[in-house]
Parts: C-alpha cells; structure tokens; sequence
C-alpha cells in the first residue's frame, strides 16, 4: 500500500525513524511497523505524514508520481468524505451492501463513514480509490481534483 514509498522518502530526507514517531506522538517500533505495513496506519496518522513531507496521500499510495496536489488542505473533512462517498456510490449506481463487499467490509462500517462516525480506516480508503479509480486525497477532502493525477 504505502511501504514503497514511505521509507524512501524518509531516508532520502535523511530523518530517522524516531524523528517521525516524536512527530506523530507514538513508539518507534511502532512506526517502523507502519513502514514495513506489519501494523495498519491510522488515517490520521497517514494524513499526518503526508502533511509532513509535503506530499499527496495519493502519492504515498502509489496512485501518481505527482507529490501533491496545488491547493491541498492539510485536515481532513469528515463532512466532504461522507458526501464524496454517498456520490460515489450513485454514481456507480450501487448500495452501501455493495460497496462494503466489494472492499471486504461490512455495511456497517460504510454506514458509519457516510454518516461522519469515523473517518475512513487507511485500508480501506486504499481499496475504494484503487477499485474506483479516485483519489485519495479527494476522498478525504483534501482536495477538490477528483481523478488521479
């Protein structure tokens, strides 16, 4: 999912590991367990991340080789991933039952997302932008460029 890439960029910035997990508030070992995807990232620390590096959730992805996006936020917005996910699904004319099975989650984990109960876990905003072909960071409201570039 992101291990390609994340480890790159931090050894070609010369930070070591215990810099970004003092920056993200968490242990070492845990962080390096995000590096090597031994442990699932949390989105927010995802986000956290690419805000650090200056680079596109898209982009750590593996989507694009673009590193952002101009005009990017730097926060997520519960409210732009919910509505961005209900029109998602009409657009591909299909339910919430239908979503969730085709990213091997439950009806009720995508239920919670369009609702605004939790923000998207980082796998599956992985497998919903991959399948559907849309962006990350649009998904999240981090921008408003729904391809990927």
């Amino acid at each position: 999912m992101y291990k390609e890439r994340l480890k790159d960029i931090r050894e070609k910035k010369a930070i070591k590991q215990e810099v970004i997990a003092d920056y993200l508030k968490i242990h070492r070992g845990s962080y390096s367990k995000y590096e090597i995807e031994n442990a699932i990232m949390p989105t927010k620390h995802l986000n956290a991340l690419c805000n650090y590096f200056n680079i596109s959730v898209d982009y750590l992805f593996g989507f694009t080789n673009n590193k952002n996006y101009e005009n990017s936020n730097n926060k997520i917005s519960k409210t732009k991933t919910m509505l961005r996910l209900k029109e998602l699904r009409k657009e591909y004319k299909i339910s919430q039952s239908d979503l969730a099975e085709s990213i091997g989650s439950a009806k009720t984990t995508i239920s919670g997302y369009e609702r605004g109960a939790r923000i998207i876990a980082t796998p599956f905003l992985y497998d919903i932008c991959k399948k559907y072909k849309i962006s990350a960071d649009y998904l999240l409201g981090k921008t408003d460029i729904k391809d990927i570039l």
